[in-house]
């Protein structure tokens, strides 16, 4: 079979691996010449230099890659989701089931992806909407080391349908959600714990504390999911708290590196400039604040990263203020 993904970033180079395992034939299109070059003559991936499968092609053309399969793979960060699904837009001929494995909310509108496309795209042009989560670093997949993942979607067929595609006995294991706005909102949301988590690490608070902040932190994820329409079952399995467990507590996590600098004293701009990847979590951020703000929310740790990044709060002026707040039962 045929599949198309947009972006030959990290994570989509490594999906194309499974897909190309699983018998696919995957064509990705990037706007980065460089990638293309490196996937077409080096059968490389893009970031880590890892040998791929010859039969991954990549293109810098949207027209080749919307013509190749009826599956579209949507691997771009979110803060250019909303051009590159009005840029598909512009191209897009027949329908498409559309599988977003981006994790993030769009600031301002507070936005899920799903939701983006519904309000971009014309409803005759998506057949269908999967969202592809989990636990899961790019380069592990790389080496083909045991990986979980949930395609969540609305309609069950549709979900069945991806998980069929992904899995792999050797190293993918793949569930089904119906959940899928809990599932999306868990994902972008633990990137912004994630970065807070980092801030931890830098600040050199212990063990202890992040044990406290994974804990605490997922009580606020559980309120906007809820607030946002999801189920909260969902933010206690692997697209929930095993997600967060992954993502906040590693260095192979981009966000998690991005708040050790922050909490070595780098500023944020200087993070944002040096960082070789998007981090999603100061978006995510600042998306949880305006979520907050929409839904009366009470989420004492997201706001105060907001102010951290945003207002420009001493982070240890800031943690002292969360463990001088008034005490309560648990």
């Amino acid at each position: 079979m045929n599949i198309s993904i947009i972006g030959g970033g990290s994570f989509g180079t490594a999906l194309a691996q499974i897909l190309s395992d699983n018998g696919h034939n995957v064509l990705i299109r990037d706007i980065n010449k460089e990638f293309v070059e490196k996937i077409n003559i080096n059968h490389l991936h893009p970031f880590f230099d890892i040998s791929i499968p010859e039969g991954i092609r990549a293109t810098l053309s949207l027209d080749d890659v919307l013509n190749f399969s009826d599956i579209i793979l949507l691997c771009v960060p979110t803060k250019v989701m909303r051009s590159v699904i009005q840029e598909i837009g512009c191209h897009i001929k027949t329908p498409k089931i559309f599988v977003n494995v981006s994790k993030g909310i769009e600031p301002e509108t507070s936005y899920l992806v799903s939701q983006i496309i519904e309000e971009v795209l014309p409803i005759e042009y998506i057949k269908g909407f999967v969202c592809l989560s989990g636990p899961s670093f790019a380069e592990e997949i790389m080496h083909r080391k045991v990986t979980l993942l949930v395609s969540a979607s609305k309609d069950s067929s549709d979900a069945s349908y991806i998980q069929q595609l992904f899995n792999n006995p050797n190293y993918v294991r793949v569930y089904t959600s119906s959940d899928m706005i809990g599932v999306e909102v868990c994902g972008a949301v633990k990137n912004a714990i994630a970065l807070i988590s980092g801030v931890c690490q830098g600040l050199d608070l212990g063990m202890n504390a992040r044990a406290a902040l994974l804990t605490r932190s997922n009580r606020e994820i559980i309120e906007i999911v809820k607030a946002m329409g999801g189920e909260e079952s969902t933010c206690y399995g692997l697209t929930g708290i095993g997600d967060l467990m992954l993502t906040a507590s590693s260095t192979l996590s981009r966000n998690f590196q991005a708040g050790m600098r922050i909490g070595n004293g780098e500023t944020l701009e200087s993070v944002i400039e040096n960082s070789k990847n998007v981090v999603e979590g100061v978006r995510a951020v600042k998306a949880c604040e305006e979520i907050r703000i929409k839904y009366n929310l009470e989420l004492q740790i997201l706001s105060m990263a907001y102010k951290v990044l945003y207002d420009h709060l001493d982070v240890k002026v800031a943690v002292k203020i969360l463990l001088s707040r008034e005490l309560k039962s648990e």
